[in-house]
């Protein structure tokens, strides 16, 4: 079936989501609205997200039934939604139009003549966070999706007038190969999502096919010292822009110094240097996040020092480094990572602010990643004084059988780090609030309902 373009439908017609209170789907929603559609979805419950929406004008279904999409003239699914949903089943029956999340957000894109699609295996959300504050600040007014909650969009969704589209691209089931960048950002390439992916040389494999959709349109933006990255693009002879911390990049640093765990660096570009940059949030991370940006700002005409002004009034998505509260004079923090690399660079960014003890409790997410990546989740947690893993969470998993999150709370342990397993909720919460001690950094880490414990810690 030939790919769908967004002009096949009339103005007004209806489209609609299965598993619309997700918070890509939502964002696809309210682009829909915006471009005059009429719009309905069903979720299992309804939420804040879905009460937006509603408010927008969307018709808001609690729970799926066939007679949902009754008048649909295109649904919308996500990737988790199987044939066996009832409306799935329903539009196929019906011979209505069935496409996936990413084939409409894909749609979306190739209407604009500026579209930038921030990839990676880390960094996606903060990086296209940063570059909505960029753009924004310079006046550039983007469309922008974000897959997660950011306080300057009152959300994950920005529908700007301009001819400019930013957007995550993720790499899980190739979806980004669906999409039409004119602006591929690359921000690093590891191994994750192995219950898709046979390793790491599929991956790249897949990172160069999505560089490969701007050949004659556009260009790649990529961290210049990632071996994967070098690997995935060697030979395309793609119009390419590195960045990184050393001169051999397009755009690199210099003078770098950190100010109560907050990093400050100059921008060079051809040696000169273009801007500079104070970052309100930690860590060497998010100094190649913050380049990343610059550089994208680049290509669109952005001045470098007014780039520079707007990142420096990002603080943050919610659940990255996020301030919940404190107990006992501990801070208590949220943070989504869940890929050992993620963990490294969170817990080391910790490290640099004065602290007491660093304390993580952690929620693996999924076996298959908990099961290929083991070693690498092992040593992911030497920065750490203290942690307590709990169950894994299955997310559209089932369990294995093998893969057991007390028995890698082990070979922590005996890796040398203070590191336990304890499955309740509540019980953590409780030996977290009666040993907490003043400045101790407490984190609540994972991409599952591992987040629930810090609104039971904080006072």
């Amino acid at each position: 079936m030939k790919r769908f373009s967004i002009n096949e439908l009339d103005k007004g017609a209806r489209i609609h989501f299965i598993g619309i209170g997700g918070i890509s789907m939502s964002g696809l929603a309210h682009i829909a609205l915006r471009d005059g559609f009429k719009v309905t979805g069903s979720d299992r419950a309804k939420s804040a997200i879905t009460d937006k929406l509603e408010k927008e004008g969307a018709v808001i279904y609690e729970g799926h039934s066939a007679k949902n999409i009754n008048g649909a003239a295109l649904v919308v699914h996500t990737a988790a939604v199987k044939n066996d949903n009832p409306e799935m089943a329903e539009a196929m029956r019906q011979g209505i139009r069935l496409i996936d999340r990413a084939a409409f957000l894909g749609a979306i894109m190739k209407n604009y003549n500026h579209a930038v699609g921030v990839a990676g295996t880390h960094g996606k959300t903060t990086t296209t966070s940063m570059l909505a504050h960029a753009l924004i600040h310079a006046g550039c007014d983007p469309t922008i999706s974000v897959g997660g909650e950011l306080d300057l969009l009152g959300g994950n969704i920005r529908c700007g007038k301009s001819d400019l589209f930013v957007t995550e691209a993720c790499e899980y089931t190739n979806s980004f190969l669906k999409f039409f960048p004119t602006i591929a950002l690359i921000t690093n390439i590891e191994e994750d999502h192995l219950d898709f992916f046979s390793g790491i040389e599929m991956i790249r494999d897949s990172f160069r096919a999505f560089a490969e959709l701007t050949r004659d349109i556009g260009h790649v933006v990529a961290y210049g010292e990632d071996e994967n990255i070098k690997l995935a693009l060697d030979g395309t002879n793609l119009k390419i822009i590195t960045y990184g911390m050393s001169d051999s990049n397009d755009y690199y640093t210099a003078n770098v110094v950190y100010h109560a765990g907050y990093p400050s660096f100059d921008v060079m570009k051809s040696g000169a240097c273009i801007c500079r940059v104070s970052l309100n949030v930690p860590g060497d991370h998010n100094i190649l996040n913050a380049l990343a940006s610059i550089a994208v700002c680049g290509l669109l005409g952005v001045d470098a020092q007014i780039a520079a002004d707007g990142i420096e009034t990002f603080r943050g998505t919610h659940r990255r480094f996020e301030k919940k509260g404190f107990t006992n004079g501990a801070i208590v923090l949220d943070d989504y990572a869940h890929h050992p690399t993620e963990i490294k660079a969170t817990l080391k960014a910790a490290k640099a602010f004065p602290h007491n003890r660093i304390r993580c409790i952690f929620q693996p997410h999924t076996y298959s990643r908990t099961r290929t990546l083991w070693n690498e989740f092992v040593s992911a947690f030497d920065d750490a004084d203290e942690l307590i893993m709990t169950h894994i969470y299955a997310a559209r998993e089932v369990y294995d059988g093998v893969t057991d999150p007390d028995k890698l709370a082990a070979e922590i342990a005996a890796r040398g780090v203070n590191a336990k397993y304890m499955d309740s909720f509540s019980d953590i919460a409780n030996y977290i609030r009666n040993t907490a001690e003043e400045n101790d950094i407490i984190f609540t880490m994972g991409a599952g309902d591992v987040t629930n414990i810090a609104s039971e810690i904080v006072d």
